[in-house]
């Protein structure tokens, strides 16, 4: 049914229903969705929860990932993945786009548009996708009372801390970082661009011997970065509790979409590609058209005339 029936929609906080998903055994999976369509999609593929990389959403929108698009801009697109989907949304809140009051401001935002949790990064605008050289890094104190504002202002948000100082401080200084953004308040911790297996297990391994062994740490498995391919199981065994595919699906689409431009540039229509695409009958089965139609008796099912009236 459509997310416009009150019963399919549960009436526990997104922020409790993701704690849930991350209570249980194993490793949560959350593919990136940069749209509704795609977050349907995934959810369709057996996914329970879902992540909005901020590289999907500006890229979707043409401009790069700078750190140039507004809270208001992400929260359309928490909206509709959250309402389409209806799973617990990870969202990408680049730096909180300002300092304290604004990171508060992001929290209530996202939690009003749908999000169940955050991840915030220690950059200086202008921040860099994560796998990028040349980051800019803030200073860890300042970023810890990020922290710290978004721990006051969220309702049920869940808050994920990311560094991105492995780079430029090593382990050492990630690790440091880590344990100053738990003690503001997070709820998590997103070491960013580690490029070896060596790296993610000395990590995990180092914050259990600093004491925060409990606190759950997330993998991102991006293509084209430093990162090799690992899978979901192999993240597990290097003792982290979340992975992200953050671009994925904009990448398929994005690949997809140029074949067939260039295909109609090439060839003057679309009948070589018909085969590549979606059929009328699968889109409206994935939207649920008719569920949308049966809500409301006042909808008369679409009947397509067989020939036009005489006079």
């Amino acid at each position: 049914m459509t997310y416009l029936v009150g019963e399919t929609l549960s009436n526990m906080p997104a922020g409790q229903r993701f704690r849930e998903l991350l209570a249980r055994p194993g490793i949560l999976k959350m593919p990136g969705a940069h749209n509704g369509q795609a977050s349907i999609q995934a959810r369709r593929a057996g996914f329970e929860a879902l992540y909005l990389s901020g590289a999907a959403m500006t890229a979707s929108m043409g401009i790069p990932d700078l750190g140039i698009i507004t809270v208001d801009e992400v929260c359309f697109f928490v909206r509709q993945i959250a309402r389409a989907s209806g799973l617990p949304l990870l969202v990408d809140g680049d730096t909180g786009y300002g300092e304290a009051l604004n990171c508060m401001h992001m929290i209530r935002s996202f939690e009003d548009a749908g999000a169940a949790a955050v991840h915030l990064e220690d950059q200086l605008l202008p921040k860099k996708c994560g796998h990028l050289n040349d980051k800019k890094i803030a200073d860890a104190h300042d970023m810890a009372a990020k922290v710290a504002a978004c721990r006051k202002a969220r309702r049920h948000l869940y808050i994920i801390a990311r560094t991105d100082a492995a780079a430029s401080e090593g382990i050492d200084g990630a690790m440091a970082r880590a344990k100053l953004y738990v003690e503001a308040g997070a709820d998590a911790i997103f070491p960013e661009a580690l490029n070896t297996e060596t790296m993610f297990r000395e990590f995990a391994r180092r914050m259990k011997e600093a004491g925060l062994g409990h606190i759950p740490l997330l993998a991102n498995m991006t293509e084209f970065g430093r990162t090799p391919f690992y899978t979901a199981d192999e993240f597990e065994s290097m003792g982290y509790k979340m992975v992200i595919w953050p671009v994925t699906s904009l990448r398929v689409a994005n690949k997809a979409q140029a074949e067939l431009y260039a295909a109609i540039a090439r060839d003057g229509g679309t009948h070589n590609m018909v085969d590549r695409m979606q059929t009328r009958a699968e889109l409206y089965e994935t939207i649920d058209l008719a569920g949308f139609e049966a809500l409301d008796a006042s909808i008369v099912k679409t009947v397509v005339p067989e020939a036009m009236p005489q006079r």
